[in-house]
Parts: structure tokens; C-alpha cells; sequence
């Protein structure tokens, strides 16, 4: 079951806090760098985030995955997905695919979701695509580590 995280619960914000470091930790990993820029945050700054945080939770409450969404710009017609974790003890379950169906279904008054993913972390990758998402322009942000913009436009 995908519900939205309440930032305002202490559990939540540890669990969300953990799941980010045990996820981005082993993307980390598979880039070659010790840290990406999620691994800095902290309970404090999750907590404080305007960012829309939605998550799959098992029958005992615990964090199995999440997605999160900044505001959307309803100028432009476009939502932002800034992160996709999945527990790397939940991984090839479904649980990322879960969430980003949600996020698209339950925003139908978007027409362009825009996701950053490390080009090389083919998971990552093979899932978007397979969601309609195609690759843009590349970044640069962390030394040593492509990342690439996917968009998927709705018709």
C-alpha cells in the first residue's frame, strides 16, 4: 500500500532518513564515489522539506520504499521527481514501479515528469523507460558521475 509520508511524525522522518542512506549508499557504491548528494541531508532537513514524500509500507510499518516529488510548477505543466529509494533489501520487487505509477496516476493534471538518474545505474534507467520516460540532457553535478535527465511527456 502507497500512502503520503507525514514529515511531521519523528518515525517516519528516521525511517525516510535510513532508507535514503541504505539506498543511495549502494548507488554510491555502484558509481564508484563514497557520498551523492542525498547521503548529506539530515533528519532535521528532511523534515523541514517542501518536497512531497510518498511511501510503500509493510504490514509491520516499516519503509520499504519511497518517491518524492517537489512542488509541481503549474506554469509549466511539470512535477519534478527528486528521489526514487527502494530498501536494498526490497529490490526487484516491484516496490519502484509501484511508486512511480502512483506518482503519475494521482497527478493527472501534469503533462511532463522529469526524474535525474546516474546514467550508468541501469535499474534506474530500464525503469523509466520502461514508464515512457526518455533521456535528455546529461549533468554533471557529481565529479566523476554522469547523470542524465529523463523526461516522459503525457498525451
Amino acid at each position: 500500500m502507497i500512502v503520503r509520508l507525514s514529515l511531521q511524525n519523528p518515525d517516519t522522518v528516521e525511517q525516510l532518513w535510513s532508507l535514503q542512506h541504505a539506498a543511495y549508499r549502494l548507488e554510491a557504491a555502484a558509481m564508484g564515489l563514497r557520498d551523492v548528494p542525498p547521503l548529506p541531508e539530515t533528519f532535521e532537513s528532511i523534515r523541514n522539506s517542501n518536497e512531497d514524500f510518498y511511501g510503500v509500507l509493510s504490514a509491520d510499518g516499516e519503509l520499504l520504499g519511497a518517491i518524492v516529488t517537489a512542488p509541481a510548477d503549474t506554469a509549466a505543466n511539470t512535477l519534478e521527481i527528486t528521489r526514487l529509494m527502494i530498501h536494498p533489501d526490497h529490490l526487484r520487487k516491484g516496490i519502484g514501479a509501484s511508486l512511480l505509477k502512483h506518482v503519475i496516476d494521482h497527478h493527472p493534471e501534469i503533462r511532463t515528469f522529469t526524474v535525474t538518474a546516474g546514467t550508468h545505474n541501469e535499474p534506474a534507467v530500464s525503469l523509466y523507460r520502461k514508464f515512457g520516460f526518455m533521456p535528455g540532457e546529461s549533468v554533471k553535478s557529481i565529479p566523476g558521475a554522469g547523470l542524465t535527465v529523463f523526461r516522459f511527456h503525457r498525451t
